[in-house]
């Protein structure tokens, strides 16, 4: 049976409303991981309920631990501490979930218990020897396939050592991996990152009274060995998510939008710097903290966009946002340049060459670099099929772009959407887009109880 969901954006006209788009992905990942792992019980609010966060939440469940939900967004963890992990009875499927498996073998690495780790066709097919090499160092005895993809698999009962280790690229994931494997460590681990990355573990370590230090920016470290105590988790609403949106908005004229809750840590807050270089109408209100978490209502209404030479600064600050970013840059006047942002070739997809095909479907002048891309923007987009590649964030950026479309948009292979961002075509139609799925329209958004 066929698992094939395509998606049939018709030409809209504007976004309006006020909405709240799912909880943060990255977030929730991290709040199943270390309330699992602390003395206590932790309550979550806001969790995504999206296949990857699940993948995460039943491999806690397969290790032993007791986790009632999600409903509506609520999550409870009855943790077992740093050492209460249980040998699973079979391999841990970490679905789509790059962060996920990531993540994971640095905290599998410290366990009792061998372990291994798959995913989907997709996950299996990314780059783990990112994460293996330096958990290696770190005493770890890891495998992966002679490629350096997963599985991944995990000798347990092997003691670690703390380790000071400079990233390769400016990964949050790598990261977070080597972090996690200190908690298990002896003496002191370090990371010095190369640009800035999102610091979602770090925040939330201390929120389970775990301390980590930053003596000076791109520099943590912690001391392994403590005892993580359980806590109350309020998740933000993810702004990768709410990306595709303030993207519709800035492009299609007469638009208003505005978005709750919206988490604006300053690590995740590049694709608002981008498009505002861009010249869009941006502004950010009622700030305040949830957690140890910044978070903001985000207000985005309709602006002539130009093209920038994207600061390559801003690049590891908005890596996961670039398929929206390219949408916008299609429809701002004059050339955009992107660089450095070579990561984009193996996320979920190579998708620097898929936006830039799918581009061209719609009549963009686009061309591919091999660090990222060169657009020529301002006409809007011609009718077409897109080939999504399975890739979540390909599919809703397409979406986007039929809101400057002369006709309707057939993107394929979007299931995935469903990894991140569940009822996306619900809460898009409800805000003025147009999308049929398989020939139904989307159907009506369940939002649940989101804290926005």
């Amino acid at each position: 049976m066929s698992n094939q969901v395509n998606f049939i954006a018709s030409p809209a006209q504007r976004l309006t409303g006020d909405i709240c788009v799912p909880g943060d992905k990255s977030i929730s990942h991290r709040s199943i991981m270390l309330g699992s792992l602390a003395d206590g019980t932790t309550r979550v609010r806001g969790f995504l309920d999206g296949k990857d966060c699940l993948a995460t939440l039943n491999a806690f469940r397969t290790m032993g631990v007791k986790i009632e939900g999600p409903d509506n967004g609520r999550v409870v963890i009855h943790g077992v501490g740093t050492d209460g992990l249980k040998d699973p009875a079979r391999a841990l499927d970490m679905g789509n979930s790059g962060t996920g498996m990531r993540l994971m073998a640095g905290l599998m690495a410290g366990q009792s218990f061998d372990s291994v780790m798959v995913g989907d066709d997709s996950l299996m097919s990314r780059p783990m020897r990112r994460v293996a090499k330096p958990l290696v160092s770190m005493g770890a005895n890891i495998a992966t396939t002679e490629t350096g993809t997963a599985p991944i698999a995990i000798t347990g009962s092997t003691p670690l050592r703390g380790i000071d280790y400079k990233l390769p690229i400016a990964s949050a994931q790598i990261k977070s991996c080597i972090l996690l494997a200190g908690l298990y460590a002896k003496g002191k681990t370090r990371v010095i990152e190369p640009a800035p990355v999102r610091d979602h573990t770090e925040k939330m370590l201390r929120s389970f009274g775990y301390e980590v230090n930053n003596p000076q920016p791109g520099v943590f470290s912690l001391t392994g060995g403590k005892r993580l105590s359980a806590t109350e988790i309020n998740v933000p609403a993810d702004i990768s998510s709410a990306a595709f949106f303030m993207v519709g908005a800035s492009i299609a004229e007469n638009s208003d939008i505005t978005l709750r809750h919206v988490g604006v840590n300053p690590t995740r807050t590049g694709i608002i710097n981008v498009l505002r270089l861009m010249g869009a109408d941006i502004s950010i209100e009622n700030e305040r903290t949830a957690g140890n978490e910044p978070v903001a209502d985000v207000r985005v209404r309709s602006a002539p966009l130009k093209g920038v030479h994207i600061p390559e600064k801003l690049v590891s600050l908005a890596i996961d946002e670039f398929p929206a970013i390219f949408i916008a840059a299609s429809c701002a006047e004059g050339e955009t340049v992107l660089a450095g942002a070579r990561e984009l070739r193996v996320k979920e997809s190579d998708r620097i060459q898929a936006m830039v095909n799918g581009l061209k479907v719609l009549g963009v002048n686009a061309r591919p670099a091999q660090d990222g891309a060169v657009i020529q923007g301002g006409e809007g987009f011609s009718s077409g099929m897109i080939e999504s590649c399975g890739d979540h964030r390909i599919a809703m950026s397409f979406v986007m772009a039929s809101l400057r479309a002369s006709g309707d948009i057939t993107i394929n292979d979007c299931a995935n959407v469903d990894t991140s961002f569940p009822d996306f075509t619900g809460l898009a139609n409800r805000s003025g887009l147009s999308i049929d799925v398989d020939g139904k329209p989307g159907h009506q958004p369940v939002m649940g109880d989101h804290p926005c």
